[in-house]
């Protein structure tokens, strides 16, 4: 059987799988030879696991004994910053390149119970910092809505995995934005859970403050069907918390939706403006009650997690020296030259760029002037989400300012990069769960590029926001059938 012959979604290929309409082992090869056909030109995997039969037959054998889980014969991928057992685990980076993991990060064991088959691991920018995975030690991946595009960052991998359907589902994890960027770029759905809701336990960290792992999907319920699995407390991360489904506050229909006047100022594409407003206005049509709102301090965001971030980068990156794991220079003649070694040539331009910075940011005479008051401006953009989740059941906007720009357009200016995320990085300052999904297209060079619709949600009410996000996804395919 072809890809093309099985259904789209978890649901319908569960339902398939359970009525022997097809076994998981087919649906694997399926996508296997997707794979292989178009990963020679995306470059979205950095391995494809030779066991994924394997799986898919172990698969099959508990759905042939009554095994009900929507997830069972799934093929799923995961980013490469997340740990598989047994297998290579190098966040993008030629530091870790023969790094094998000895246990499942907590994500890929709940996943793994619930019989989901692991296809391979994806490209992303070397240890998620980039925004358009162009960063990574083993090459670019390629936007397959336009092949001379980047398909966003860092989990752009992922991303691309799913858009092209290589994978049903596909692991990410977002920083400032790592998951929802590149699902906006690719046109797919991208969830950011709030902070807590889900294990960081294996997930090799870039700032433990902010690293989120959460679903790309093509649907907002596939993404809600993996998150009901990966969610919840676990033992081995102190930042989880027990999750259980919360209702929404008020019904689809009558949701309070604030759009942010500081969401819509200079920067963002008039195209890009265009398409969310449409959905706005759409979703209003609907049913829903648009008040515009204000974020004061929305536009410090960048400013403030390009402080936090490299600094937290700069202590999570130290364990990398040569000695306990990853590359280990040779030749080197003391115990120095091992440390400025093996990170010299392990780490590329952009860890080491933020190393740097967050190590001055840290030291002695420039704490207090960078740190400490990018920590006050985090205060401040979480008081500015209380309290516009005092009027407003959902905040929307743009999820980012452009459509993927070309590849190689912003690599020799960082700072360019980093603009990408602007509407994101509030986000993770505040811990906020916020999602990502297709709103349309625009015209770029004769090509239709994606544009995404970000909904902000309140802190644990990330049930509610799934349920505001179905709802919209419903309403902007009335626009765009």
């Amino acid at each position: 059987m072809i890809l093309a012959e099985f259904p789209k979604t978890i649901r319908g290929t569960a339902r398939g799988l359970r009525a022997q309409e097809f076994s998981a082992l087919e649906l694997t090869r399926a996508y296997l030879e997707v794979i292989e056909e178009r990963d020679k030109t995306l470059h979205a995997f950095l391995e494809v696991y030779d066991d994924a039969r394997e799986q898919a037959s172990r698969a099959d054998t508990v759905i042939r004994g009554g095994g009900d889980a929507l997830l069972a014969g799934i093929p799923i991928t995961a980013k490469d910053n997340i740990l598989v057992r047994g297998k290579h685990a190098s966040a993008g980076s030629k530091i870790l390149e023969n790094y094998v993991a000895s246990y499942d990060a907590t994500v890929i064991a709940k996943l793994r119970n619930a019989g989901a088959v692991f296809l391979g691991r994806t490209n992303m920018d070397e240890f998620a910092m980039g925004s358009s995975t162009e960063h990574s030690a083993y090459g670019p991946t390629k936007n397959p809505h336009d092949e001379t595009r980047v398909p966003g960052g860092s989990s752009g991998g992922s991303a691309a995995a799913v858009a092209t359907g290589m994978a049903v589902v596909a692991l990410g994890s977002d920083t400032g934005g790592s998951i929802r960027q590149p699902a906006a770029f690719t046109g797919v759905v991208g969830f950011k859970p709030t902070y807590g809701a889900v294990s960081r336990s294996g997930l090799i960290a870039m700032a433990s403050s902010l690293d989120q792992i959460g679903p790309l999907a093509g649907s907002v319920d596939d993404a809600k069907i993996v998150f009901d699995v990966i969610r919840g407390k676990d033992p081995l991360d102190s930042t989880t918390v027990e999750s259980s489904y919360q209702p929404p506050a008020t019904s689809r229909q009558h949701v309070t939706v604030g759009v942010p006047k500081e969401y819509f100022g200079e920067g963002l594409d008039a195209d890009v403006a265009k398409t969310v407003r449409a959905a706005i206005e759409q979703w209003q049509k609907a049913g829903a009650e648009v008040r515009e709102i204000s974020l004061p301090h929305a536009s410090f965001g960048l400013a403030a997690y390009y402080i936090v971030m490299p600094a937290e980068v700069s202590a999570n990156l130290a364990r990398f020296d040569g000695i306990r794991y990853g590359r280990a220079a040779s030749g080197a003649k003391t115990l120095l030259d091992v440390y400025e070694q093996s990170r010299a040539e392990g780490f590329g331009d952009e860890p080491k760029r933020r190393i740097m910075l967050g190590t001055f940011a840290l030291s002695h005479g420039y704490y207090d002037a960078y740190y400490e008051k990018a920590e006050r401006v985090c205060r401040l953009i979480r008081q500015d989400f209380e309290a516009a989740f005092r009027e407003v059941d959902v905040i929307v906007g743009p999820t980012a300012p452009t459509p993927a720009f070309r590849l190689g357009e912003k690599t020799a200016d960082p700072l360019q990069m980093y603009l990408a995320d602007i509407y994101t990085v509030g986000v993770n300052l505040a811990g906020l769960p916020a999602i990502s999904i297709p709103a349309g297209t625009v015209p770029r060079d004769g090509k239709d590029l994606p544009v995404g619709f970000q909904l902000i949600g309140k802190w644990f009410a990330d049930d509610a926001l799934l349920e505001a996000a179905a709802t919209a996804e419903t309403v902007i395919a009335s626009i765009h059938p």
